[in-house]
């Protein structure tokens, strides 16, 4: 059994306007010094693989078919560990 814990953000460039408001909302707190904010997601898989580079692989793959919009967003791996058990 592995974990994939994966990023995946807006690509630069690209208007998020959820971390507008987000930072705007900091600025309402007083936190006037925020510049930008930019909001992404962070999952964590675990599956079961033949192997760490397996397991990187079939992530990959799944990032590529559905979990991130290779339009307007950038994946990446952060970590894969196995963590015993099958």
């Amino acid at each position: 059994m592995y974990l994939v814990k994966v990023q995946i953000m807006l690509k630069p460039g690209v208007l998020d306007p959820q971390g507008n408001t987000v930072r705007e909302a900091l600025h309402s707190l007083n936190y006037s010094g925020v510049e930008e904010v930019r909001l992404g997601k962070y999952l964590e898989i675990r599956l079961a693989a033949d192997g760490e580079e397996a397991a990187r692989e079939q992530v990959e793959e799944m990032c590529r078919r559905l979990l991130a919009n290779p339009v307007i967003e950038e994946y990446r791996l952060l970590e894969v560990s196995a963590t015993g058990g099958r």
